[in-house]
């Protein structure tokens, strides 16, 4: 359930230009949030220096147009939050970066750090708003954080995140409304009783009143609507959802009619874009055995499921099980291919993104290393220079556990970066025809399995009937 949202960073009132990308950047890369900055990647930027490098990039841009704003936009602040307990830090981390890299178009240098102080996991990013040729600037259009939302979405969906179906507008802090748990409304509440009286199976509309009002709910005939205990109002029964209206009641009374579960509802929310669903398995079904009208529905049910089973396979030319079994695995086999190739392009993202950030460390420090030991390892030199000599000894451990002996250039990894990002939106765009092809056909194996079964099912008994 990742949530989103962008905002404008201006300059802090009394506080220069490089005081207050100073004090964003520094917010966003605390070292107690961040796992002691190793959730904070950077593109274009090293996550280190980057006040000073976005700074270099304001003088340049000005040196550059000569153009000046009175209320100038220094950077931009894109939050990214997770569901608690559904992704680990470092894939945070990697999704917040495609996520920038993708709303930006790699045209702005950003920082992604990730952020474990809370309970769910999330991302801040903090971009530049002068591009990387120092000659424009971003221009924040109208819906742009609609424009993020629907962009986070899509890749938390290519990466098997949930998402918030249907989104509302929220003024608390993304962490409280992620974890609240709303209290059900009046409506809600009243919905609930009325299930349970239902469940007690009256016989008519006037049982059904009568065992409402000895659930402390009072009834007022001319205006058709019901008061819940410690209410002052009355709700009108048509006012509820579509389960609960008087003429629905009467009908699941007279078993007419069967309300769907809310877990049903739920579902069906989530799958009302698919072609095919499962045939039920009436007889190991409880419900059925329970609910004559949900067994009468389910009949109707698999009728229609197994006539469009019969579709696909006519469509696709299946004529046999074993040719179905043969194309559903090759279906499978082709969609794990694609997501494996997928998962490989990630890691070596990933792997290209430290490399850069450790190459970019090391050039920056070697000289002071260098003198370092060429002073031998003097006490003084090394107080003066302690983060410049530790972040190079990092670097250079790094390249020992890669097995580095030569370093890449930053030009042919900004390359290969390139190509691999290129390469993933090709995979993508055949991503998810796979999983939709892999998925219906599935399904309609499953839904033959459940047919030939239920036939087998039959002849057995007629075979039992006739030796009895």
């Amino acid at each position: 359930m990742a949530t989103s949202w962008l905002r404008p960073l201006h300059i802090n009132k009394g506080k220069t230009i490089a005081q207050t990308i100073t004090d964003r950047t520094n917010y966003a890369d605390n070292p107690d949030k961040t796992r002691q900055g190793e959730l904070v990647t950077g593109y274009e930027c090293n996550p280190r220096t980057v006040d000073t490098e976005f700074l270099l990039s304001k003088k340049e841009y000005f040196a550059k147009t000569g153009r000046t704003q009175k209320n100038d936009v220094l950077a931009y602040h894109l939050m990214q939050a997770f569901k608690p307990g559904e992704i680990t830090p470092e894939e945070a981390n990697r999704i917040g970066h495609e996520l920038a890299l993708r709303f930006t178009k790699g045209q702005h240098a950003f920082i992604v750090a990730t952020h474990i102080d809370k309970a769910h996991i999330h991302n801040h990013v903090i971009f530049n708003s002068t591009n990387l040729d120092c000659n424009r600037k971003f221009v924040n259009f109208k819906n742009s954080s609609f424009a993020v939302r629907k962009l986070n979405d899509l890749i938390c969906l290519e990466n098997g995140l949930s998402v918030i179906d249907d989104p509302k507008p929220s003024k608390g802090h993304y962490g409280d409304w992620l974890g609240d748990k709303k209290e059900p409304t009046v409506r809600e509440r009243l919905e609930e009783v009325i299930e349970k009286v239902l469940s007690k199976e009256p016989t008519s509309f006037e049982g059904f009143i009568k065992l409402l009002e000895a659930e402390n709910c009072e009834f007022k005939h001319n205006r058709r609507s019901v008061r819940l205990a410690g209410q002052k109002g009355f709700i009108r029964l048509n006012s509820l959802s579509d389960s609960y209206t008087e003429d629905v009641i009467r009908k699941r009374i007279n078993c007419k009619y069967t309300a769907p579960s809310k877990e049903m509802s739920s579902k069906s929310k989530t799958t009302k874009t698919q072609k095919y669903s499962l045939i039920i398995d009436i007889q190991n079904s409880i419900k059925a055995k329970n609910s004559p009208a949900y067994e009468r529905w389910s009949k109707i049910f698999n009728l229609k499921q197994a006539a469009k089973a019969l579709m696909f396979l006519q469509d696709n030319n299946l004529d046999d099980v074993e040719k179905l079994n043969e194309v559903a695995q090759e279906a499978k086999d082709k969609f794990n291919g694609i997501q494996t190739r997928i998962h490989a392009i990630d890691a070596r993202l990933h792997e290209i993104s430290q490399l850069q950030k450790h190459i970019g460390t090391y050039i920056k420090t070697k000289g002071v290393y260098a003198e370092y030991k060429g002073r031998k390892f003097n006490k003084k030199f090394f107080v003066e220079n302690e983060k410049a000599i530790a972040d190079c000894k990092a670097a250079k451990e790094y390249f020992d556990e890669k097995n580095l002996t030569k370093l890449p250039t930053i030009k042919t990894l900004k390359q290969e970066y390139a190509t691999l990002i290129a390469e993933k939106k090709k995979l993508y765009s055949g991503h998810n025809t796979a999983r939709t092809y892999m998925q219906e056909i599935l399904m309609a194996k499953q839904n033959v399995q459940m047919i030939l079964n239920c036939q087998d099912t039959e002849q057995d008994i007629k075979k039992d009937h006739e030796i009895r």
